[in-house]
C-alpha cells in the first residue's frame, strides 16, 4: 500500500489526533510545495513519524516519475518530429 493511502487511512481512523493533523499539514505542504517545520515531524510518535517519512519518500518518487513523463512528452512532441524531418529525403525537384 502506498504512503498516501496509509496517511489517508491513518487520518480517517484518528481524525482528531495531533498526529493526524500534523500528517494532514505535511501532505498539504507537499502538495502546495510549501515549507514545513521539521519540529512538527519530531513531535510525532514513532509510527506517525515513520509514516511521514514514507509519505515524503513516495512524494519525491512520484515527482521523479512525473518529471520523467514530462520529459518523454517533450521528446515525443519536439525532438522526434525534428529528427524525422532531418532524416526525410529531400523533395524531388521538378525540372
Amino acid at each position: 500500500m502506498n504512503a498516501i493511502k496509509k496517511v489517508r487511512m491513518y487520518m480517517q481512523k484518528n481524525p482528531t489526533s495531533r498526529e493526524a493533523k500534523v500528517l494532514g499539514r505535511l501532505a498539504a505542504a507537499l502538495a502546495e510545495e510549501q515549507a514545513f517545520p521539521l519540529a512538527e515531524l519530531y513531535s510525532l510518535d514513532l509510527d506517525a513519524f515513520d509514516l511521514a517519512l514514507e509519505l515524503m519518500a513516495d512524494w519525491r518518487l512520484d515527482r521523479y516519475y512525473s518529471a520523467r513523463l514530462k520529459l518523454l512528452d517533450t521528446i515525443l512532441a519536439e525532438v522526434v518530429p525534428e529528427l524525422a524531418a532531418d532524416d526525410a529525403p529531400p523533395p524531388a525537384s521538378r525540372a
